[in-house]
């Protein structure tokens, strides 16, 4: 990244407003007048910072005929510009918003009274503002939107309600302090997860949206860029990727198998024999991997610095012994061994023959089954030891 002479040498601003740009140069000149005048009723000293992603339109002459300062972002994607932007800022506070005209860079003033009454986090919502006609695609408004930012809310507790709002304002150290680390558009979803799971302040204000002034397709593609956000989310929330997924699969699965045990069931005329039995017993198996699964990846991301401590992961970072772990998975092998010992002497004493496998697969199945879960619990035990002796970061 190289930055370019700016017009506006300004060391110490308070205000940044920050324009992610690939070839923007139909609105460009709009938003940056719109921003220099709503700044200046503020009345607080401001730079007009505009994060140029490989324009070839003449953006960055149109950028620096309007007196904003340019920054050549070489690595491409939404996220990569406005990366480099707040690493650039030379403002205390940054409100930030696409350069397509279609947000309300002419009222910056509800940003910046947000930032100075103590919020680090001040998040648009559209919804609430108002959507003019032909401003939002439907599958967007109605679906994409909605159900992502409900999923957000869901997995990790935040009150925001308009996820994917392009015009948000910020306390430049507190975001910096974050390390945001995505290049494409699921950046939005990754600075509120963060910013929630660092405990910032977030706060939420009406802001409006109308249709942009491009006259090119949006960067935007629909399902591609959704399930990058989904695909962020699920990956920061091991609980609902593993852990509860997991949970529900383990108590089914156990369940169905102490039901199936003892004898055949018939439900209305319908067999439920060792081949369900099996089933279930694999349910059990695959449940209690999912489950140790996101207790290991929730450790590990607290371990390495990704996720902040829980109490869960405090815990097993700092009191969790490894014979611990190896008695309980001890435990299950001797289960194990116990039921595959009782189905062997009942083969000796039929002399080796040939065995009803409804009988004795009834302690086949179980044994196999815990003599895994066993394993598994040994194993993991061995690598929660392993972190302990990684440098963990203290919950903020």
């Amino acid at each position: 990244m190289t930055q370019s002479a700016s017009t506006a040498s300004i060391q110490n601003c308070e205000l940044s407003i920050l324009m992610p740009c690939l070839n923007e140069a139909a609105t460009l000149a709009t938003c940056i007048e719109k921003a220099k005048a709503s700044a200046s009723r503020i009345g607080v000293s401001f730079e007009i910072l505009v994060a140029d992603n490989g324009s070839t339109d003449g953006s960055l002459q149109i950028a620096t005929a309007a007196g904003a300062r340019v920054l050549h972002v070489s690595e491409r994607g939404y996220g990569s510009a406005l990366r480099a932007g707040i690493e650039g800022a030379r403002g205390r506070y940054i409100i930030m918003a696409d350069a397509d005209d279609s947000y309300a860079f002419d009222v910056l003033e509800p940003f910046y009274s947000a930032l100075e009454s103590g919020h680090d986090l001040v998040m648009g919502n559209r919804f609430r503002g108002g959507i003019a006609p032909g401003a939002m695609p439907p599958l967007h408004r109605y679906l994409g939107n909605p159900v992502l930012s409900f999923i957000g809310r869901l997995f990790f507790r935040i009150k925001v309600r308009d996820f994917h709002c392009g015009m948000r304002g910020f306390r430049t150290d507190a975001i910096r302090s974050l390390k945001l680390q995505t290049s494409g558009m699921e950046f939005a979803t990754e600075m509120v997860i963060k910013a929630a799971m660092a405990r910032l302040d977030i706060h939420e204000i009406p802001t409006t949206l109308k249709p942009d002034g491009r006259n090119r397709p949006p960067h935007l593609r629909s399902w591609r860029d959704g399930w990058r956000h989904l695909r962020f989310m699920l990956l920061f929330s091991p609980r609902w990727l593993f852990l509860y997924p997991g949970l529900v699969l383990f108590i089914l699965g156990t369940l169905g198998s102490l039901w199936l045990i003892p004898e055949m069931r018939v439900v209305k005329g319908i067999g439920f024999d060792i081949h369900t039995l099996l089933y279930t017993a694999a349910a059990s198996v695959v449940g209690m991997q999912m489950m140790l699964f996101g207790i290991l990846a929730r450790t590990t991301g607290s371990a390495l610095g990704l996720l902040p401590h829980s109490r869960l992961t405090e815990w097993l970072t700092r009191h969790f012994r490894l014979e611990l772990g190896l008695l309980a998975g001890g435990a299950l092998i001797l289960v194990a061994l116990a039921l595959a010992l009782q189905t062997l002497l009942g083969w000796e004493i039929g002399g080796f023959s040939a065995l009803d496998p409804r009988a004795t697969m009834r302690h086949a199945i179980p044994a196999a089954g815990l003599g895994i879960m066993g394993m598994e619990l040994v194993v993991a035990s061995f690598w929660i030891t392993f972190l302990q002796f990684t440098p963990t970061p203290r919950a903020h």
